[in-house]
């Protein structure tokens, strides 16, 4: 699920801890959240962590405009991630869409 907002854009991504690899895991369908593979595991805060740092690299926005405004202990997050560049918003899109 994508949604814009006057800060970004909000995307809904249900997180596999504890995965052999990081990466989107692509197919499924459009009304369940897109999933996203960490390597890291669910304890302190790792994950979460691991989710910020690979959406920085994949759709290079800094990790400081990225944060979880939902699902801090979820499996299911809720992700603001704060840009106006229309390139890294149809990127998103395109990956997640």
């Amino acid at each position: 699920m994508l949604k814009l907002t006057d800060e970004g854009i909000v995307i809904v991504l249900k997180i596999i801890p504890n995965s052999s690899m990081n990466g989107f895991v692509i197919g499924g369908d459009k009304e369940q959240p897109a999933k996203l593979k960490v390597t890291a595991p669910p304890v302190e805060n790792k994950a979460n962590k691991a989710v910020i740092e690979y959406l920085s690299k994949y759709f290079k926005i800094p990790k400081t405009s990225i944060s979880v405004i939902k699902g801090e202990t979820s499996k299911e997050k809720t992700i603001l991630l704060r840009t106006k560049d229309t390139a890294k918003i149809k990127l998103v899109q395109e990956t997640l869409g």
